[in-house]
């Protein structure tokens, strides 16, 4: 029985989980951005990515489809951005996944 218990939380916790994220919209930001870069500037094609204090920094030069996941795969975000900088507030502390094209980079928060 309380295996079962402890399972149906877990599965509760996900649930919920997949809610809050459903929500999460990008920002045009003109925010300086900490220089904590975890990209390489010559791999990503002038493309950065920041992650400070739960929210994720994307500066890029054009459009751009980006899409947010969880280290377990989740969908935390999936837009169109525009040339410039966007800020996408997680708040949850985590590793995230970003994908770009055919570049992949990990996040932590």
């Amino acid at each position: 029985m309380r295996m079962f218990l402890k399972i149906a939380i877990v599965m509760l916790a996900l649930t919920l989980g997949n809610v809050a994220y459903g929500q999460l919209q990008w920002r045009e930001t003109n925010r300086d951005i900490p220089k904590r870069s975890l990209t390489d500037p010559r791999v990503t094609d002038g493309i950065e990515i920041y992650g400070y204090n739960g929210v994720i920094y994307i500066k890029t030069p054009r459009r751009i489809a980006v899409r947010v996941f969880t280290i377990l795969g989740q969908n935390v975000s999936q837009a169109t951005l525009t040339p410039g900088t966007h800020e996408l507030k997680i708040g949850s502390r985590g590793i995230y996944i970003v994908k770009i094209g055919n570049l992949t980079q990990k996040v932590a928060l």
